[in-house]
């Protein structure tokens, strides 16, 4: 068994936005990130994916890591919890993506839409199993990983230039 298939995601739209991919989506592609990180879960885990609107992902933005600006996704990993059960599932954390702004970015990056929803949800899956970009090792590590995930299901490099 995958360890996709142990996943549980908490799925919250709270905007409407052209381009939206269908849950089964959204849930495949969290459930690849954590497959091929090899991220190993014995109960399992469970993600909560938001999708919101640009005044919100503002405000967390802001709220969070003092830029008052809105951005593509945020991730908030979980932390351990203290006093669960071995075979209870993982908290892994929160992933919040505005759906305005991956759209804006991949009819400016030439890109597929749902292409680059796929990036922002393997993003984001990778930052809450710990992977980060704030050195160029890290980020030359998780970027590969990002472009094995995306490239291994079919789709482009997202970092190649157009």
């Amino acid at each position: 068994m995958t360890q996709a298939a142990s996943l549980a995601v908490d799925l919250q739209v709270v905007c409407e936005s052209p381009g939206i991919p269908p849950d089964a989506k959204i849930r495949f592609w969290a459930g690849r990130a954590l497959d091929v990180a090899g991220t190993s879960l014995a109960g399992g885990a469970e993600v909560s994916v938001r999708l919101v609107d640009a005044d919100e992902m503002r405000a967390l933005n802001h709220e969070y890591r003092k830029i008052n600006k809105v951005t593509n996704v945020l991730s908030f990993p979980a932390g351990e919890i203290a006093g669960l059960p071995d075979e209870a599932p993982l908290a892994l954390g929160d992933i919040i993506i505005c759906a305005a702004v991956v759209s804006e970015e991949a009819a400016a990056q030439g890109k597929q839409v749902a292409d680059h929803w796929a990036h922002m949800l393997v993003h984001g899956m990778l930052h809450l199993l710990g992977y980060d970009h704030e050195s160029d090792a890290e980020a030359a590590e998780m970027e590969g990983l990002e472009t094995r995930i995306l490239v291994s299901n079919g789709l482009a490099d997202p970092y190649l230039t157009i």
